[in-house]
């Protein structure tokens, strides 16, 4: 079988594993892949993410392509139809090859009986496109749902939170988004990076407060200094977070939830001599956290650990500064992580809130007083951002808000938060927060993003 046809075939295998078996894109895709080369590796992953991208819609079309579903034994060919689709709706490439090569796919997924069928559909498709669009669009100017490929619970959540801006969040949730690079500035300042990347022929822009986007995406590897540490991919809205703390020399630091690293590695590159502790309760995720430390050629002391149980793995020493990176839904990194769209569930969030609630009052106790803890999500949901911040300060009595030390109009529509904006930022995907109601999604801006600052009383 040729890379063309392979590469497709593992496309379908990674949508069955994501949508049949609750596997997430970053757990399939290595298994489905290693055996390509990296060109046909990205393109099945390209295929994979815009198909999740606008699911409902892909299943919409294959709902009126064929007669019923197709029997659990040759499920997998209707992930290839979907495969096929993308090719012919949203890709580049020529309908021949799109549909021959899907179809030489079949026997890759041990469906050769299939050939003909999977022709058959594609082919009608091609014949019908047009008047099925049509027929899509119609249905979908009634159909918020199908309109902004999104689940139907998180739809109804996004429009209670965000009346006006829901539209803007999920087209912008629907686009890729843009490489952001993070530089380290005890080896360059942005300014001088830019000029390195100039140099080397990439196109890239700095924003106001020095994250760097590059104009078009790249092999990181081939970034200048990337192997010696001077640049790290690092969305614009996580880049906030060391700024914000505001750690000083001598402090003592905990980076609790602290996999995969950036984060970690920022706040040393952010403050010289600072001792760091960083935790996780994933092990593996772990190796991701040593791993950017040694590529950096920065220090911490990195412990496997439960956030909410601190008592199986803290010294009794308190921390001047807290980073809670706190687990939740993700609904704020929806564009680099479609999958999350249809493996989240709606009861998912409850027990997230709860897990928030347990993490946050088991740091508290590990805080000094006079310290500092930067509670943060890459969600966009106020029950865990907002809401379980008003919550926790109404449980406890020596925590106040403090002011985030960063000018408002540095970041760019950061949305307010009722009597509390100057404490804390809901930061919107793309530049929906800047958009009105109606307005096209966008690449510009980074993820959504909560941060809260929070100090103990002394």
């Amino acid at each position: 079988m040729n890379s063309a046809a392979a590469s497709r075939a593992a496309a379908a295998k990674i949508l069955q594993q994501v949508l049949q078996h609750g596997r997430s894109l970053s757990q399939a895709i290595p298994n489905e892949t290693e055996h390509l080369e990296a060109n046909t590796r990205a393109f099945a992953q390209a295929i994979c993410y815009q198909v999740l991208r606008q699911l409902p819609s892909y299943e919409w079309l294959i709902a009126q392509l064929i007669e019923k579903p197709l029997k659990s034994k040759v499920r997998i060919v209707h992930y290839l139809l979907l495969v096929g689709l993308c090719q012919l709706r949203d890709m580049r490439v020529p309908a021949h090859a799109a549909i021959a090569e899907t179809v030489e796919a079949c026997i890759a997924v041990r469906q050769k009986n299939l050939k003909g069928m999977v022709n058959a559909v594609l082919r009608s498709y091609q014949r019908q496109q047009e008047a099925l669009e049509t027929q899509l669009a119609q249905l979908s100017a009634q159909t918020p749902a199908l309109a902004y490929n999104h689940p139907g619970w998180l739809l109804k959540r996004l429009q209670n939170a965000y009346p006006q801006l829901w539209p803007a969040i999920c087209e912008a949730n629907n686009i890729a988004p843009p490489l952001w690079l993070r530089v380290n500035t005890q080896h360059h300042s942005p300014a001088e990076y830019l000029a390195k990347l100039k140099a080397a022929g990439i196109e890239a822009y700095a924003d106001k407060y020095s994250a760097i986007q590059l104009a078009q995406g790249i092999d990181v590897t081939q970034l200048p200094g990337f192997a010696e540490g001077h640049v790290s991919v690092q969305d614009r809205s996580a880049q906030f977070a060391a700024h914000i703390l505001a750690a000083e020399p001598g402090m003592r630091v905990l980076d609790a939830c602290a996999a995969p690293g950036g984060k970690t590695v920022h706040l040393l590159e952010h403050t010289a001599d600072i001792q760091v502790t960083a935790i996780d309760f994933d092990a593996s995720r772990l190796q991701r956290v040593h791993e950017n430390l040694t590529r950096m050629r920065v220090r911490a002391e990195v412990i496997c650990g439960d956030a909410a149980n601190p008592e199986e793995w803290w010294d009794g020493q308190l921390f001047d500064r807290i980073l809670l990176d706190a687990p939740c839904s993700a609904t704020g990194v929806i564009r680099r992580h479609p999958d999350i769209k249809w493996l989240r569930r709606a009861d998912d969030i409850d027990a997230l809130v709860e897990l928030q609630s347990r993490i946050l009052s088991a740091q508290w106790q590990l805080l000094k007083p006079g310290g500092r803890l930067l509670y943060a999500t890459c969600s966009v949901l106020p029950e865990e951002n907002i809401l379980q911040i008003q919550s926790f300060l109404a449980t406890v009595d020596d925590a106040e808000a403090i002011a985030i030390p960063i000018e408002k109009d540095t970041v760019g529509g950061a949305e307010a938060l009722d009597n509390s904006a100057s404490a804390g930022w809901q930061l919107l995907p793309g530049a929906a927060d800047t958009k009105s109601t109606g307005s096209t999604g966008s690449t510009e801006g980074g993820d959504g993003f909560f941060y809260f600052l929070l100090q103990k009383r002394k």
